[in-house]
């Protein structure tokens, strides 16, 4: 049993090693068939140890017919691999030449282990421990593989499955294989190597599958195989991945370059056209005009040059970024276009700085003096008005010599005042640009809009009533019936009630004034008065009050009136005592006068007693007392 189990060894192991040889060999078009026998001339050998070395083994017998011959070329491959500080241990050239099986594999598996696995370490580990620990490292997440050796625990295919799963799970559906199906497994993990992988076939599935304990040499062979390949993988896509990591990092260098210079030289542009609108900027004269480019050039401040100190500051960011980025990866600096340089920025900004101050100065300097402007040209019209408003002032009040001159030349200056309106109106819109402009003081003049308005109202009404008081007295000077005491009564009584000074009264007005001289009328009556008196003009004027008051107060001191006047203060009666007379407003010394002269009603004179006396006491007979002055059938007729 023993030596059945050596010899299945020995043939698994000759396979094995002759489908490794024959892919190295491959490469010169070489092939053998009978490990044992092409390889007992020794060039075989020596063109594997080339293959293998990638060097060269110098001369040898390359039709090698003699014995010796086949000895010179083992030991020139020999010699070769000792000089690679490879251990041979009881490997001579007859071995070869004699064809000794197990010691051929032996040098077959050396080779293997230098040239195959040896490459494989892992933490410091031999090559058989590293190869078996990335075995391990790889399954590990497989519930139903255990790669503890490199025999038994491959012998149900599910660990080359797992293998083929982790590295390329497109090529393998794991999850849908059939555990109990050994062979299967393993001829399709065996299959998808070789096709999808490239991984030779070094192992029939039989070598392995179902094999109490499949030779371990072989395993190793086949699985380094298996690990130089997946790790040319890894490192293709660890090559890949750092590809892909380089171009992205270029690529978000790439950006950033892109993205700095696009920035950059939109905020230079920017700034350009900034300076190039201040440099055509016009005023109209106007304070609206530069209080609203005042506002715009606030704007700016606020918004626009913000956002580009904001750009300024992130610019000079983004090309460290990106320095430090190259940097980082070993790569060329990056140094930005000269006119978009962060130098050419900073000269630009300076630009900025320079026109944005002379901008402002130009802005205040011109509100300034517009403001200014503004003053004088109110100063000027103000004063011109004022001047005006004086001289016309001293023009009335100088006013000499006859009436018609004077109302003549009131006349004219009362002509003159409607320019004055329009003048006023002029200081009116300058004094609302004054306004608008915030224009508090004026060194220029002491004069305000409300005080100009002011004044002239005072001198239209002055010219007014100078214009109705000399119109009024050559009124008065035609009234030669008129005492100037009368004459001057009536006139301050018709100025009170001449409220809007237009000269004239209205019916109310007219009333009202009869009413202060005593003359009391009832509403009729007093209408019928008004119209005979206004006539068509709807109104009384002076000349007509004045008339009017010469026909009523005519003759107002004959005896008949007096007589008349002596009843009215009688109520009617046919005497009248002392405190009639007083509550007439009669003055006193006249009062005791009348008294002392008048009759007692059925007596005789007063003071001098007489009989009945004492029954007429304190009446006082007018009647009697103005018989004296009139005729008695006058006074008779008129009681």
């Amino acid at each position: 049993m023993a030596v059945l189990l050596d010899d299945a060894w020995v043939k698994v192991q000759a396979k094995t090693f002759t489908k490794w040889l024959n892919n190295k060999i491959a490469a010169r078009n070489l092939q053998i068939n009978d490990l044992v026998k092409d390889l007992s001339d020794g060039i075989i050998l020596i063109h594997l140890l080339e293959i293998l070395s990638n060097e060269s083994l110098g001369r040898y017998a390359a039709r090698p017919k003699l014995r010796v011959q086949r000895f010179e070329n083992v030991n020139i491959a020999l010699e070769f691999i000792k000089s690679r500080k490879i251990q041979l241990t009881n490997i001579g050239a007859e071995d070869i030449v004699d064809g000794n099986r197990k010691i051929i594999l032996g040098l077959i598996w050396t080779l293997i282990l230098r040239f195959t696995i040896s490459d494989i370490n892992d933490q410091g580990l031999s090559a058989r421990e590293g190869l078996l620990l990335w075995c391990q490292r790889k399954t590990a997440c497989y519930d139903d593989v255990h790669v503890e050796n490199f025999s038994s625990s491959w012998n149900n295919g599910l660990a080359f499955c797992a293998l083929l799963d982790i590295h390329r799970p497109d090529l393998i559906d794991y999850d849908k294989l059939d555990t109990s199906d050994h062979r299967g497994n393993m001829q399709l993990a065996f299959d998808i190597a070789s096709r999808e992988i490239g991984i030779p076939d070094l192992l029939d599935v039989e070598d392995v599958c179902d094999v109490a304990k499949p030779d371990e040499r072989s395993l190793m062979t086949y699985i380094a195989y298996w690990f130089h390949a997946f790790s040319q993988m890894d490192r293709v896509e660890n090559a890949g991945r750092r590809v892909e990591k380089f171009v992205s990092n270029m690529n978000g260098a790439w950006e950033m370059q892109n993205s700095y210079e696009v920035r950059m030289r939109t905020l230079l542009q920017q700034i350009a056209e900034q300076r190039q609108a201040w440099e055509v900027a016009r005023f109209d004269g106007t304070y609206a005009d530069a209080r609203e480019q005042n506002r715009e050039f606030s704007r700016y401040k606020q918004k626009s040059k913000r956002a580009w100190v904001a750009e300024k500051s992130d610019l000079a960011g983004l090309l460290g970024n990106i320095k430090t980025k190259l940097a980082t990866y070993r790569l060329l600096p990056y140094e930005p276009p000269p006119e978009l340089s962060l130098e050419s920025l900073e000269k630009a900004w300076v630009g900025l700085v320079d026109a944005e101050h002379r901008r402002s100065q130009i802005i205040n300097n011109t509100i300034r003096d517009i403001k200014n402007n503004l003053r004088k040209s109110f100063a000027d019209k103000a004063n011109d008005f004022a001047l005006a408003l004086q001289t016309i002032s001293m023009s009335i009040s100088g006013l000499e010599g006859e009436v018609d001159d004077q109302l003549s030349h009131t006349n004219s200056i009362a002509l003159n005042l409607p320019p004055l309106d329009q003048y006023l109106d002029i200081i009116a819109k300058l004094d609302t640009q004054c306004q608008e402009a915030n224009i508090e003081e004026n060194d220029f003049t002491t004069y305000t809009y409300d005080e100009l308005a002011y004044e002239l109202g005072l001198v239209r009404s002055s010219v007014q009533k100078k214009l109705a008081f000399l119109q009024n007295q050559m009124v008065a000077r035609n009234m030669t019936n008129l005492t100037p005491i009368q004459l001057e009564e009536f006139e301050s009584v018709f100025r009170h009630f001449d409220r809007d000074l237009s000269n004239s009264l209205q019916e109310l007005e007219f009333s009202a004034a009869l009413a202060s001289l005593g003359l009391v009328y009832d509403e009729r009556e007093m209408h019928e008065r008004f119209a005979e008196v206004a006539g068509r003009g709807g109104s009384v004027s002076f000349e007509q009050f004045i008339r009017f008051m010469v026909d009523v107060t005519e003759d107002q001191n004959t005896a008949e009136q007096v007589f008349e006047s002596f009843r009215e203060i009688a109520d009617g009666k046919a005497w009248v005592t002392e405190m009639d007379l007083t509550h007439s407003l009669i003055p006193e010394e006249i009062v005791r006068d009348l008294v002392g002269s008048m009759p007692v009603l059925g007596g005789g004179e007063a003071g001098g007693g007489g009989e009945g006396e004492g029954e007429g006491e304190g009446r006082l007979d007018y009647v009697r007392f103005m018989e004296k002055f009139v005729d008695g059938r006058r006074a008779n007729g008129g009681h």
